[in-house]
């Protein structure tokens, strides 16, 4: 008979499907490493488990304990499903920017969820950062998850992520493109695909409104970059620990506008219903296309499922109120 125990066993393996319409200005072959096909429907199923059962082995996590996570909602859907297996009770902690069906799919697996202001500090007590301490610091037999300075976040995506894109391509790969926000992603996969071939080119995909790309140019923390933006998923206000800079050869920044638009032309062309990030990371390899020769093989990641954003990047009333569509 062919099974698996539980769910969580069904995490990582996901399929690398080649781009066609989307990317036809693009004379390289173009992959997408498509997140949605693990059971949360994110990439971060990967990291969620891997954090849990490192905490489980350093004994942080404790039997019949409580997690504590400050998420966007896909990380707190990865949490939820490793909950659920190993009898733990989950509280997710994230902010008002986020599509309402990531709030309401998390509380359907059974997830406490409290949403926070977006417009604060991160230092603010308000904020879904000071806010997720607090709750893990005054709730008995806690754990806080941390997901931006976890190492076991960016450790996930090097034992799994990297090794899977490496052999999907036969280690022809040239190319990694994938949006950055807490930066487990990028530094994991980075880090084992430049061991493997140190000339493969490393590209985050930001949003304006975040820090990343001018840090990484710069090494100046600005201020001045940071200001509201509604793409889901990715850019900062802080540094994560997880942003390993050194792994990442440059930073495209991406307008909410293409980020929403770029989504749903990537249903319409390719028939994957993404999410919002996707939609950035197609159109920041977009930008980027002059970089790029006719044998380069190039494997964007596509973070999460277009289904926790019915709401919002799918409703044309929405998007219009955005004038992202007329």
């Amino acid at each position: 008979m062919n099974y698996v125990n539980s769910i969580i066993e069904t995490i990582g393996n996901t399929p690398l499907i080649k781009l066609n319409r989307i990317t036809a200005e693009i004379d390289a072959l173009v992959m997408a490493k498509v997140e949605s096909f693990n059971p949360g429907n994110s990439v971060k199923d990967r990291m969620a488990l891997k954090m849990i059962e490192d905490a489980e082995a350093s004994g942080l996590l404790k039997s019949g304990g409580t997690i504590v996570e400050g998420t966007s909602g896909n990380t707190g859907m990865g949490l939820a499903l490793a909950a659920i297996v190993k009898g733990y009770k989950l509280i997710c902690v994230s902010n008002d920017k986020q599509s309402k069906e990531k709030f309401d799919v998390l509380r359907a697996v059974g997830a406490d969820v409290i949403v926070c202001p977006t417009d604060v500090e991160p230092e603010d007590p308000r904020s879904y950062y000071s806010t997720s301490k607090r709750i893990a610091s005054e709730t008995p037999n806690s754990w806080y998850a941390n997901q931006y300075d976890n190492p076991s976040n960016a450790q996930a995506h090097y034992e799994t992520t990297g090794p899977e894109i490496w052999n999907q391509t036969d280690g022809k790969i040239t190319h990694f493109v994938v949006g950055v926000g807490t930066g487990g992603t990028i530094s994991g996969v980075g880090k084992y695909l430049k061991e493997k071939n140190p000339k493969i080119k490393i590209w985050g995909i930001d949003t304006f409104g975040s820090v990343f790309k001018k840090y990484h140019e710069t090494g100046i923390f600005d201020q001045n970059e940071i200001y509201p933006y509604t793409t889901e998923g990715i850019g900062e206000d802080i540094l994560p620990k997880n942003v390993d800079f050194s792994v990442i050869d440059l930073f495209e920044k991406v307008t909410d506008k293409d980020a929403a638009v770029f989504t749903r032309n990537l249903a319409k062309s390719e028939g994957i219903f993404a999410g919002n990030s996707c939609g950035a990371a197609i159109k920041g390899l977009l930008q980027l296309k002059k970089h790029l020769k006719k044998t380069d093989v190039v494997v964007v990641l596509l973070h999460d499922s277009g289904s926790r954003y019915i709401g919002k990047i799918y409703n044309d009333e929405w998007m219009k109120s955005k004038n992202f569509l007329t």
